[in-house]
């Protein structure tokens, strides 16, 4: 099971193979996680990715658990 890198930023468009985009707007992007890629902060399958370039997001709590991952420019959250 391949881990997403995010160790120099993360590009979505490197694992678009697997990634189903959901919906995208300049400063947003939701993904499903199509191939099980895993998560980078707990190495599990993630269902679903928001990835946001904003410097404040506010978002519902999603459901089951969920891992955060920082980058310089974008936060993830990745749900199980």
């Amino acid at each position: 099971m391949e881990q997403l890198d995010v160790e120099d930023g993360f590009d979505f468009h490197e694992y678009r193979h697997g990634l189903k985009l959901l919906t995208d707007d300049r400063e947003t992007t939701h993904l499903e996680n199509r191939e099980g890629f895993a998560c980078p902060a707990c190495g599990r399958p993630f269902e679903r990715l928001l990835v946001s370039e904003k410097r404040l997001h506010t978002f519902n709590s999603p459901p089951g658990p969920f891992c955060l991952v920082r980058t310089d420019e974008q936060l993830l959250v990745l749900t199980h």
